[in-house]
């Protein structure tokens, strides 16, 4: 526990640099393309209009739960955009820059969260475009949207979990990116994105193994923020079993960062 207080002190006493390189990293990634940070914005979009075409159109997913397929679909891919690529990029963050901050008076715990940030941008454009959606279709604002509060705030704590254990992880053993990337796109089809598993169509012992998972739990609740289903106070065990999910990530990511971080050079 000491090291994830440590883990934590870094990352707010460093919050300053991290905004600013977060920043110059998402100009630089977009400088040479004409359209530049649009495509932030762009991509996600393009790949929405594919997955309510084929999905809500061609398989004929009119509804879920009573609620229209393209706002319950929007809602819910907005926060895994967001949670995938965060992952994908906070794995290599340590490999891919611990040679010029081994150079600095820079903490590599930061580098992960460097990556969460830099990804914000494109995640509040989409929940925008989640809420006008929904608007569109019907949905009118309720005291449930607090909650975004919450699974937003829990959203990034998995992320900074997972980030800090994946980018370990990913110095000591360099396939492991390759195998968290196969993992992700796996995880895409099983967290509850495209299809509503916590129906009376999936058999319940089915349905409880895949709500074990961290990324539904977050999906599920923006939509139950979105839709004003419910708080997540009542849902105690799957809220229980989330954060000790978040615990664990910590403390055995942690553990590993601060165990091996004077070797990371030498291990690159």
């Amino acid at each position: 526990m000491k090291e994830v207080v440590t883990l934590f002190k870094e990352q707010f006493k460093n919050m300053g640099i991290i905004f600013r390189i977060s920043r110059y990293e998402d100009m630089a990634n977009y400088q040479s393309h004409y359209l530049g940070l649009v495509w932030e914005y762009l991509y996600p979009l393009i790949q929405i209009g594919i997955y309510w075409i084929v999905f809500g159109v061609g398989l004929k997913h009119g509804q879920s739960n009573g609620v229209d397929y393209l706002p319950w679909m929007v809602i819910g891919i907005t926060p895994w955009f967001y949670m995938n690529r965060a992952t994908l990029d906070a794995s290599k963050s340590i490999y891919q820059r611990v040679g010029m901050v081994s150079k600095m008076k820079f903490p590599v715990s930061a580098l992960p969260s460097i990556k969460l940030v830099s990804n914000l941008s494109s995640f509040w454009t989409m929940m925008v475009f989640s809420i006008i959606v929904g608007l569109l279709y019907g949905v009118r604002p309720n005291i449930y949207w607090f909650e975004w509060l919450y699974y937003f705030f829990a959203m990034l704590m998995l992320l900074l979990a997972l980030g800090i254990f994946n980018s370990a992880v990913s110095v000591l053993i360099r396939d492991f990116h390759m195998l968290l990337q196969s993992a992700m796109r796996m995880l895409f089809y099983i967290s509850g994105v495209l299809f509503n598993f916590e129906t009376s169509s999936f058999p319940p012992l089915f349905a409880r193994i895949l709500q074990l998972n961290p990324f539904f739990y977050v999906v599920s609740g923006f939509r139950e923020a979105l839709f004003g289903t419910g708080w997540f106070w009542q849902r105690p065990t799957l809220t229980i079993e989330f954060w000790l999910i978040v615990l664990f990530f910590l403390l055995v990511g942690s553990h590993l960062h601060y165990k091996f971080r004077a070797r990371f050079v030498d291990l690159i």
